[in-house]
């Protein structure tokens, strides 16, 4: 099926969020991923870009012109303007866009998107329902105003880095979960604040940031250290609360198992063969276990390696035990259980031979789905249209063009 029969396949009748207009200043991800998301229910999201395209589009390049995997995952159903933010005609094209304006989502220090004007306080002089969505690395605190931080700094201020290593060799997720996080509670936020505007009619600020993300991920250990005082250090993959949880090699390469709570841990000494570890005191319950678990992942490891992945993960969920392949990037991709799912949309981009994979919301509703209704913009594909909506003449436009204002 062809990228535009898709579109026009995918798109229904109602979309939750019709009639409201988001102006999304985000950068890389927790601000693009959250107005996406408000995009992918109905949403007109209008993205602003410098001129010549922000930083953020240029991050890991996939396509000949430099746009990047992670600009194309969480820009899809945008339009997108470009604007020199500096220059007062810069600001009048947003004032005018201000006052159509619904939600702006921004997510920068404090300081910076006050320098320019985009502070709930000022905004609210423009439109006085409007809602900003305003994340930051830090938060609003005056002893974090002025700083700046990514995914990779919330999961290490967290503790979470210190627990996910090994001993002295402290890692991080190669993967922004804390920025993806931020985004979604940063979209819920969004919805809320515009559902509660319906009875109020007035607007608010929402406010995240990625350290509070990243405190909320590892609240179970930091309440655990405060109360116990533990000091729990690194222990790999393998869980230190419950056992057997860990990651193992079988004969074609590795997969996960999480065993918690005595159901499961019946089910899997039944499927090793070691029924007498239910009488063995070391494994009496999920903290001894956890305590002990280095054993545990020893015979687990002896049953693994006796199998091929597909052999172990067919045994394993007869035995009704969570586990699971580690794939790598590519097998995930190929993987029949991920694309049965639905979890991928082929999408045509210019320049691109082969369609971009997509990866669908990761929520949907029966009856007002996330839809795709376009694919991620090009730099300032939309400009021009954007500027005549806002009543701005062809001549007027190519002035602007010329002088580099857009």
């Amino acid at each position: 099926m062809s990228t535009r029969a898709l579109l026009e396949h995918t798109r229904l009748d109602c979309n939750v969020l019709e009639g409201i207009r988001v102006l999304d200043f985000g950068r890389f991800i927790a601000g693009p991923f959250c107005a996406a998301l408000l995009a992918d229910f109905g949403a007109d999201v209008i993205r602003v870009d410098r001129v010549g395209g922000s930083e953020d589009r240029f991050i890991m390049p996939v396509t000949p012109e430099g746009e990047g995997a992670l600009y194309l995952q969480v820009n899809r159903n945008k339009r997108s303007i470009t604007l020199d933010l500096e220059s007062p005609e810069g600001r009048e094209v947003v004032n005018l866009l201000l006052k159509r304006t619904d939600v702006v989502v921004a997510n920068m220090p404090p300081s910076t998107i006050k320098n320019l004007g985009l502070d709930y306080e000022n905004l609210q002089k423009v439109r006085p329902d409007i809602i900003l969505t305003a994340s930051s690395a830090f938060g609003e605190h005056p002893s974090a105003q002025q700083r700046v931080g990514f995914d990779g700094v919330g999961q290490a201020m967290s503790g979470a880095v210190h627990l996910a290593g090994l001993p002295g060799h402290p890692m991080k997720a190669m993967v922004p979960v804390v920025d993806f996080a931020t985004a979604l509670s940063c979209a819920l936020a969004t919805v809320m604040a515009l559902y509660e505007r319906k009875s109020s009619g007035r607007g608010q600020q929402v406010s995240s940031s990625l350290l509070h993300t990243a405190l909320n991920f590892a609240s179970g250990n930091l309440i655990e250290e405060a109360l116990l005082g533990i000091d729990r250090q690194a222990t790999g993959n393998r869980s230190p609360i419950a056992g057997p949880s860990d990651i193992y090699r079988v004969r074609d390469g590795w997969i996960i198992v999480q065993v918690i709570g005595p159901a499961l841990f019946k089910r899997w000494v039944g499927l090793v063969g070691r029924p007498e570890l239910l009488q063995d005191p070391r494994f009496r319950d999920d903290r001894e276990r956890g305590e002990h678990g280095e054993v545990l992942s020893g015979l687990m490891s002896e049953w693994s390696a006796q199998r091929t992945r597909s052999e172990a993960l067919a045994q394993l969920e007869a035995a009704r035990i969570p586990a699971g392949p580690v794939h790598s990037p590519r097998e995930a991709l190929q993987d029949e259980v991920i694309r049965a799912s639905g979890a991928f949309t082929p999408v045509a981009y210019p320049g691109l031979e082969r369609p971009v994979p997509l990866v669908a919301p990761p929520i949907s509703m029966t009856r007002t789905p996330p839809t795709l209704r376009r694919p991620p913009p090009t730099i300032g594909q939309h400009t021009d249209e954007v500027l005549q909506e806002l009543g701005y003449q062809r001549g007027d436009i190519d002035q602007l063009r010329q002088r580099g204002i857009v």
